[in-house]
């Protein structure tokens, strides 16, 4: 089992910045792959960001170029670095796990980001 603890959301205005980390625990060598989904209020939950154990990269279009996802590995710790925050990225971020031997996926409690305009 993996358990992560996401932290780091909050209210900010449009323009501004956040910095989301989730820190994993538990049967860590099973993780490869690591990210961030978001759920809007009536939405579906969505991709944000992921990052291999590797360090490769992968990021949604709306995204792109604000957001920058990283990964300590030594730490056990993701984080997500939001930049030019608009009110269209509030949402509840959720943290994510890959098992890399039975793709089982794990998620955080998920953490409130609102950005208000």
């Amino acid at each position: 089992q993996v358990q992560l603890v996401e932290s780091g959301g909050g209210l900010v205005q449009a323009g501004g910045s956040l910095r989301l980390s989730c820190a994993a625990s538990g049967n860590i060598f099973s993780i490869n792959t690591m990210g961030w989904y978001r759920q809007a209020p009536g939405k579906q939950r969505d991709l944000v960001a992921t990052i291999t154990r590797g360090g490769t990269t992968n990021y949604s279009d709306s995204v792109k170029g604000r957001f920058t996802i990283s990964r300590d590995n030594a730490k056990n710790t993701v984080y997500l670095q939001m930049n030019s925050l608009k009110p269209e990225d509030t949402a509840v971020y959720y943290c994510n796990a890959a098992n890399r031997f039975n793709g089982m996926n794990y998620w955080g409690q998920g953490t409130l980001v609102t950005v208000s305009s």
